[in-house]
């Protein structure tokens, strides 16, 4: 967990906000007894985790692919190569929808900019060095043209279908704060 006290509030402000403003539907389904909050996330969302992540052509038309996903300061960071379409996609383009979904156990999707990380800027300097701790080899090296982003999100909610249960079994000792936000 890689989080700060200020990465948690702000995402749980969005969590919150996100989950207030969606579909009476969606609502449904994560209701507050299946709502993950920050502190839930930054426990369960360690590691590499397999991301579906949704981009849109010149024409307007979706297209969704699977990548590396980290969450780092409570958003996704992902990488892809400079020459693919995805790439193309999110340089004219930054509008970005994300999932993770873990079996029927637990889910989080958000909606958001990609924003390019730079050399030289402390969070790409971070994301490079988890990358490489997580790795054991730098993204730089991977390619000619490695481009690391970062999601900056405007809508973002977590589900697990047992909360409780999922966070017993995966999560060794129950953060302080671990009450669900309403």
């Amino acid at each position: 967990m890689r989080e700060t006290p200020e990465d948690l509030t702000r995402l749980q402000e969005l969590l919150d906000a996100s989950h207030a403003r969606s579909t009476g539907h969606l609502r449904s389904i994560i209701n507050d007894e299946r709502r993950l909050t920050a502190t839930d996330l930054a426990a369960l969302l360690t590691g590499m985790k397999v991301l579906s992540v949704a981009t849109v052509t010149r024409a307007g038309a979706p297209r969704i692919s699977a990548l590396d996903g980290h969450f780092l300061h409570g958003t996704w960071i992902f990488s892809t190569s400079g020459d693919s379409a995805k790439a193309r996609h999110l340089e004219a383009r930054p509008a970005v929808s994300v999932a993770h979904v873990d079996g029927e156990e637990m889910a989080v999707f958000a909606h958001g900019d990609a924003e390019l990380l730079g050399p030289g800027t402390a969070v790409y300097e971070e994301t490079v060095a988890h990358l490489i701790a997580h790795y054991d080899s730098d993204p730089r090296g991977w390619g000619p043209d490695i481009r690391i982003y970062r999601l900056v999100p405007s809508w973002m909610v977590g589900y697990a279908f047992e909360r409780e249960r999922l966070l017993r079994e995966r999560v060794a000792t129950p953060s302080p704060g671990d009450e669900q936000s309403v």
